[in-house]
Parts: C-alpha cells; structure tokens; sequence
C-alpha cells in the first residue's frame, strides 16, 4: 500500500509490503510491536528502533504521535485521498482565521492571549491536558482573539470552541 505522509511540512512517499517499507527511495526492513498493556508501541526501521505513541487527529488522515517523547502531527493518506484533498484544497477559498477547537475531551490549563490580542500563524493559544499529557494548541492563521471560551481549570469536550479568531485587521496609521 502507497501512502503520502506530509511531516512537518514535508511531503514523503512511503510504500509498505509486508515487513519492508520504502521511504522514498530508500528500502528497509520495519516492524511494528505492541508494549503490552500500554498504547505504546515499538517501530524498528532497519536497525533502529523507535517508541511511539499514536493518536488520531481532527480529520481523517491527521496522526499525533509522540516519537522517542517528541510530539510531531501528520498527514498520513493513500494515493487516492491525497489526490481528492489536494484538489479540494485547491479550489477552497481562504475564509479567515479558524477557531481553536479542542482535539479531544480534556481539561484547560492555560491559556496564553487576551481578547484583543494579535496572534501569529503557530503561536500557543490553550494548554490542555488530556490522557495525562499536556498539549498547547496554536493558532493556523495570523488574527486577533475575537473571544475566549475556555478558563483555566475547566473541562471540555472534543470539538469545544475555545478561542474565536477573527481577520488581523490593519489599523490605519
């Protein structure tokens, strides 16, 4: 099976048979092992081995995983969705900043901005913490907080608005 894996704003073709994997152009031996009782799981590349801990993102396709204890988010699609998403997202036209929504049911920690502050595209908004694990939520798009939902010490669900983004809007001078 042909997959194309966007990691970090690379785009990667990776190709699995079985107990080979080719990355690119490169083929190596990979094998996957549960950690008993635990959601971890071993990943040996060729002669290295990897703990990784996966969890599914917003959308169909989107990975969380946790990598040796670095968190990285990716795009993982056959050759078919990557098709149908690249050309969908194509013919989209931007609609402003979206809202910061909560990934998965968990708890608000922090949060980091004010109603009326100016955020760039990637900054820390919330801090959540879900499954014992604290993870900060950015903004995708440069904007000004239009309102917060989310305080400190509350609980949420999946899909809960916590911050609205709207338009950074340019002040006249």
């Amino acid at each position: 099976m042909k997959y194309i894996v966007d990691v970090q704003g690379e785009r990667v073709t990776v190709e699995l048979d079985g107990a080979h994997a080719t990355i690119g152009d490169v083929r190596a031996d990979v094998a996957l092992t549960p950690i008993e009782g635990t959601p971890v799981r071993l990943i040996r590349i060729g002669e290295q081995v990897h703990r990784v801990l996966a969890r599914r993102g917003a959308r169909k396709g989107m990975w969380l995983l946790d990598v040796d204890g670095q968190r990285v988010e990716v795009e993982a699609l056959d050759e078919r969705m990557r098709a149908i998403r690249d050309l969908t997202a194509a013919t989209e036209t931007a609609s402003g900043p979206a809202p910061v929504l909560a990934p998965m049911p968990g708890l608000v920690v922090r949060v980091t901005i004010a109603v009326g502050d100016r955020v760039s595209a990637g900054q820390g908004l919330v801090v959540m913490e879900a499954m014992k694990m604290e993870n900060e939520l950015r903004a995708t798009s440069a904007g000004v907080v239009l309102a917060i939902r989310a305080l400190p010490g509350t609980a949420v669900e999946k899909g809960a608005v916590l911050v609205e983004l709207g338009p950074d809007a340019v002040m006249p001078a």
